[in-house]
């Protein structure tokens, strides 16, 4: 029998934010049982093992991920949207370390395909991209480039790996204006 109060909203939750705390990778069912003050077993009645616990925390960080982005990008087009996009992502990295890392896990297709959230994740990227004129394969590529430098950049900057004297948040701009210019002239014939 659950415990009363505890569901599976407040379970994933409450890993998500033991994630923030102490890292991605020290989130487990015996780590977060004793945060909730129940015994793992009672965690088994919502979660069904630790990659469904952490396929949860991927959905939901990217849920929230890609509602900050939304709202930044909304009524903005081309490199404004671009530039929103870039600052949302950016910052949810940078403030959610755990849950952003929960995004990086792989979900497997009937999973995504049911998730409400990675749909709007796709139809928000590719809608600011279309503006750039892009169809497909090419929509898929770009997709991707934003992704690996979004993901590389903050993954840098979160270890503080960054050590050259140069402003952070300069560079960054200046990584945003670069793939403003590569969407604007992107290579045909992929």
């Amino acid at each position: 029998m659950p415990r009363a109060g505890l569901t599976t909203e407040r379970v994933v939750a409450a890993a998500a934010d033991l994630a923030d705390e102490t890292g991605f990778e020290s989130v487990t069912v015996s780590a977060l049982a004793r945060r909730l003050g129940v015994k793992d077993a009672s965690l088994y009645t919502h979660v069904r093992s630790l990659r469904d616990l952490r396929v949860r925390m991927a959905l939901l960080a990217g849920g929230e991920l890609i509602e900050e982005i939304a709202e930044a990008v909304a009524g903005r087009a081309g490199k404004e949207a671009l530039a929103a996009f870039a600052g949302a992502y950016r910052a949810y990295a940078l403030s959610h370390p755990g849950r952003y890392a929960a995004t990086q896990v792989r979900v497997d297709r009937p999973v995504a395909a049911d998730s409400p959230a990675l749909r709007r994740t796709a139809e928000i990227t590719y809608g600011m991209l279309r503006a750039y004129g892009l169809g497909e394969p090419d929509l898929t590529d770009a997709v991707r480039l934003l992704r690996s430098t979004f993901h590389g950049y903050c993954a840098l900057e979160a270890a503080g790996a960054f050590g050259a004297p140069r402003d952070v948040q300069a560079s960054w701009d200046r990584a945003v204006d670069a793939l403003h210019v590569a969407l604007e002239h992107w290579p045909s014939g992929g």
